[in-house]
């Protein structure tokens, strides 16, 4: 028997807003909810944005404000507070030549040593000096454009570095402490309580960047600061590593002294952490697992890489697509007429604990995810080229689903979170493998969502977005549409698929299971099963009974309600970020070792160290 890998709490950030408490997702289907739910979604997101704070937040907005929320959200045009793509800085490199020579002054301080060849140089007062040269090689400070002018921002005016002491954090960095924290408030039970619970050993935290931190602070400073003139600082190396989110919520937001471990998959990022997360829980290697991700990769040198490879939407590109003038609105297009894919930047974060501990502390049941499965391309002519790997992901998680849940679940009652790059290329492949097995499973109209089409591709924390997308359907019932496009391209395959071009409403309980798909460079593909709550309460009772289950529900009130008084503050703009610098430090003097258990000051519950021979069959 196996551990049921139940979700309890989720959170995080992107540019639908705030995940928790599915608001994020709200934004993505605003059109189909009710006018209390629509008010509700877009004074959280105004809270969030620094438009009305205190007291003035929640009800109705104004038209006005109203469209200023509106415009701040989602896949939009760069805005300049990243850079401006119309104008942006580079430098020229040129040779200057003269028939008389150059003659300057400078601070004495800043000659160059040594000295360049053919350059003679002449003291003057004031610590300055006289340089002659015949020829000067220079570095002119320019400007270009950018051909890639949308992104998926986080809303417009929430900077996650202004709620704590974020002082030299990378942007994804702070975008991890935001997540995490906002995962952990929304679980409404008090983490002491928690690792109490669980033992200190029992918790892991599976997270990572795909792309590293890439912004000044992190490893664009790191790799520029010579050709810039500037000196390496003691933290842009070790704050770049792609371990780092892991590293900060373990150290700052949890006080965790658990298993940790960061995955890196390209796009399929997150679920590579997920299926780490799902084996230690499953084989009762732990008790709680922490699954996050966060990338911030709008930065030009990631964009210029894009650029050059052809994968991005250009705007060139996207004055074909729209004949005429750029919607940048409707720049990721899945499955329609498209011509690249739009970067994003985002974070999410997942708690999953056993169901058995679900149950002892009451915890919420957001739903449980049942496997990942993680298959390679094989030989590749193109490490960006998609191959035959994610055929078997996708098929082996449909054929596991069918053997828990029945043919019906399958066929009638799940539906996918489609890669939904945007790109031509992924079009075709992806949905030809839906198609394909769709039909070999007996599936008549498999409903596809492509979640990319609202909130861009956020590289690592992409199918954390699939993952709060699907918690949001399974609680309210709302498969968004891809309504950035006016039809299906030509060349997609969807002869046994459902490609709704806009949102779809269906009772809740009728949805049993969603498949989350991912297909990265380098051949990383994975596809993750995730169970609705009612499927996943119902194998609760039959595992547990019906007297575990009442008793749980009891239990399960307050929680409810601390959530309920987090989602509240929050959506006043009260996030209440969780950063312990330097708080609780373990005196490792105090340390006490008898043996058979480590017992750390501050930490509840002992660390029982291992006394059985793993392999007594052998020795």
């Amino acid at each position: 028997m196996q551990r049921l890998p139940v979700i309890t709490a989720f959170g995080g950030f992107n540019p639908a807003g705030r995940s928790s408490f599915h608001r994020g997702y709200s934004r993505l289907v605003l059109d189909s909810l009710s006018a209390a739910e629509r008010t509700a979604t877009l004074s959280d997101l105004a809270a969030l944005m620094g438009l009305r704070t205190g007291d003035a937040a929640g009800g109705p907005l104004d038209a006005a404000l109203e469209q200023q929320v509106l415009d701040g959200t989602l896949v939009r045009e760069l805005e300049t507070r990243f850079y401006d793509y119309r104008k942006c800085h580079f430098h020229q490199p040129a040779q200057l030549q003269s028939e008389g020579g150059f003659t300057f002054e400078m601070s004495a301080r800043q000659l160059p040593a040594p000295l360049p060849e053919g350059w003679s140089v002449d003291s003057l007062e004031d610590g300055r000096v006289r340089v002659r040269c015949e020829s000067l090689s220079v570095m002119l400070d320019s400007y270009r454009e950018i051909a890639v002018g949308s992104a998926g921002q986080l809303p417009t005016g929430f900077e996650p570095g202004e709620l704590y002491n974020s002082r030299f954090h990378p942007r994804g960095l702070q975008l991890a402490i935001l997540g995490a924290s906002d995962a952990v408030q929304s679980l409404g039970i008090d983490w002491e309580q928690v690792v109490a619970k669980a033992g200190p050993d029992n918790i892991s935290v599976y997270a990572s960047s795909a792309m590293s931190q890439l912004d000044p602070n992190g490893n664009g400073g790191l790799l520029q600061s010579r050709l810039r003139g500037n000196r390496v600082s003691s933290k842009q190396l070790a704050l770049g590593l792609t371990s780092m989110p892991a590293d900060f919520v373990n150290a700052y937001v949890l006080g965790s002294v658990g298993t940790t471990g960061a995955v890196a998959g390209a796009c399929a990022t997150y679920l590579y952490n997920l299926r780490a997360a799902v084996e230690d829980i499953r084989c009762g290697r732990a008790r709680v697992a922490v699954v996050g991700a966060a990338e911030a990769p709008l930065v030009p040198e990631v964009v210029d890489g894009y650029t050059t490879m052809g994968a991005l939407a250009n705007i060139d590109g996207l004055r074909k697509v729209f004949g005429g003038d750029i919607d940048f609105r409707r720049a990721s297009r899945p499955f329609g007429e498209n011509c690249g894919f739009t970067l994003g930047e985002g974070t999410q974060w997942v708690i999953l604990m056993d169901d058995e501990l679900a149950l002892e502390l009451g915890a919420p049941i957001h739903g449980a995810v049942a496997n990942v499965f993680v298959n390679a391309d094989g030989p590749k002519k193109s490490i960006s080229a998609p191959g035959p790997g994610n055929y078997l992901t996708v098929a082996r998680a449909m054929s596991e689903v069918r053997a828990i849940l029945g043919e019906e679940s399958l066929r009638q009652r799940s539906f996918v979170q489609a890669h939904g790059s945007s790109t031509p290329q992924n079009r075709v492949t992806e949905s030809a493998i839906f198609d394909r097995l769709a039909a070999a499973f007996g599936i008549e109209a498999w409903p596809v969502c492509a979640v990319k089409a609202f909130l861009g591709h956020t590289v690592a924390a992409a199918s954390g977005d699939q993952l709060i997308t699907s918690l949001g359907i399974f609680a309210r019932g709302i498969l968004p549409g891809i309504t950035t496009v006016d039809r299906i391209a030509d060349d997609v395959h969807h002869d046994h698929l459902a490609l709704s071009l806009q949102h779809v409403e269906r009772a809740p309980e009728s949805l049993d299971v969603a498949f989350l798909n991912s297909k990265g460079f380098g051949g990383n593909n994975a596809t993750a099963s995730v169970l609705a709550p009612h499927v996943v309460e119902r194998m609760l009772g039959k595992r547990h009974g019906e007297d575990t289950l009442t008793a749980y529900r009891k239990r399960n009130e307050a929680v409810t309600e601390q959530a309920a008084a987090y989602d509240a503050s929050a959506s006043r703009g009260e996030l209440k970020a969780i950063y312990r610098f330097g708080e609780g430090l373990i005196d490792e003097s105090g340390i006490a070792c008898d043996g058979e258990r480590i017992t750390l000051p501050g930490i509840g519950g002992d660390v029982v160290l291992p006394g059985e021979n793993p392999f007594s069959d052998m020795v």
